[in-house]
């Protein structure tokens, strides 16, 4: 199987992950919760599909090295660091999110998804920067 087209596709489930949570915020900023309620669903089926491709790409193809060198490295390291610590974090997160939403425990719903919706859309942009910075740029 070539794998090859793995990257791309899990770059593009991140980016719709964020665009979900980005329509998902300004839906319920307009009370459109059907609205809100079926964006959020979406970003999370989303980030789950990429976080299974994600692991099938990295057990079948290993580690990526990054090819850049000097202050370029420091910042894709910087980024990707961040990135996957905040990818462990945010995991647990949005299970108690959404856990809060579907138990109709709305106040404590919103003060975690304050938490939760910055975080989890910093982790979706940061993997589409980490790979536009892997694979795309020429150094």
């Amino acid at each position: 199987m070539d794998l090859s087209i793995l990257p791309s596709i899990n770059a593009s489930l991140n980016a719709t992950s964020a665009l979900l949570l980005i329509l998902g915020y300004t839906l319920i900023r307009q009370r459109a919760i059907t609205g809100h309620t079926m964006c959020m669903l979406a970003a999370c089926g989303t980030s789950t599909l990429f976080l299974g491709s994600y692991l099938f790409y990295h057990y079948h193809h290993g580690a990526t090295h990054f090819p850049g060198h000097g202050l370029i490295k420091l910042i894709y390291f910087t980024i990707l660091i961040s990135h996957t610590i905040l990818a462990v974090v945010i995991v647990p997160l949005i299970i108690v999110t959404l856990y809060r939403a579907f138990r109709s425990r709305f106040i404590k719903h919103v003060a975690i998804a304050r938490v939760t919706l910055p975080l989890w859309l910093y982790v979706s942009v940061t993997g589409v920067v980490v790979y536009w910075m892997l694979y795309q740029v020429k150094y």
